[in-house]
This record gives structure tokens, sequence and C-alpha cells, in this order.
């Protein structure tokens, strides 16, 4: 089941979503944001240049979080994902 949820704030927009198994978080700070992503917990702790966001990220066994050209990208494999590429690039990655 695909399922989006979009949100904005004053001072950016994104979107929650569930396809093909797993869950994941986008957010668009805006052209030029130069900003960088924890993870700690169920949280995504982004911050921007003086700005700290947190995020509530779903539930899951691996995490994964990047933020590039001022988008912050998440995403959560569940329990269950047999996902065995092992890349995972520029991003950080946390397994429960």
């Amino acid at each position: 089941m695909n399922e989006t949820k979009r949100f904005v704030d004053e001072e950016f927009a994104g979107r929650r979503y569930e396809r093909d198994g797993r869950a994941g978080l986008v957010v668009d700070f805006g052209p030029g944001a130069e900003g960088s992503v924890d993870l700690v917990g169920d949280t995504a702790i982004v911050v921007v240049g003086d700005d700290q966001y947190e995020f509530e990220v779903p539930a899951g066994v691996t995490t994964r979080a990047s933020m590039n050209n001022g988008v912050l990208t998440v995403e959560v494999e569940p329990e269950n994902s047999d996902d065995t590429d092992g890349d995972s690039g520029s991003e950080t990655e946390v397994r429960n």
C-alpha cells in the first residue's frame, strides 16, 4: 500500500510515505540550505545553519539518512527486509 502525507511549515515542505514495505521522510529546506542530520533512537535531528529541527522516524531495523542540496531523506526498512546490497553511499546508517 502506498501512502503519502504532506506537510508544510513556514521554513520547509516535506512528506512522509510508506511504499514497498519501506517508510520514509523527505523534507526540502530550500536551495542552498546546508545542513547535517544525525539519527538518535527514533528521532532525526537536523541542523541547518543556526536552526535545529527534530523529526520522528518510523520504527524499523535499518534507518538511513542523508542531506543533499537542502533535501533531507530518511528511509526505514522493516524488520523482515532482505536488502543486502550494503551500499549506503554518503548516508548515515543505524541498526537498532
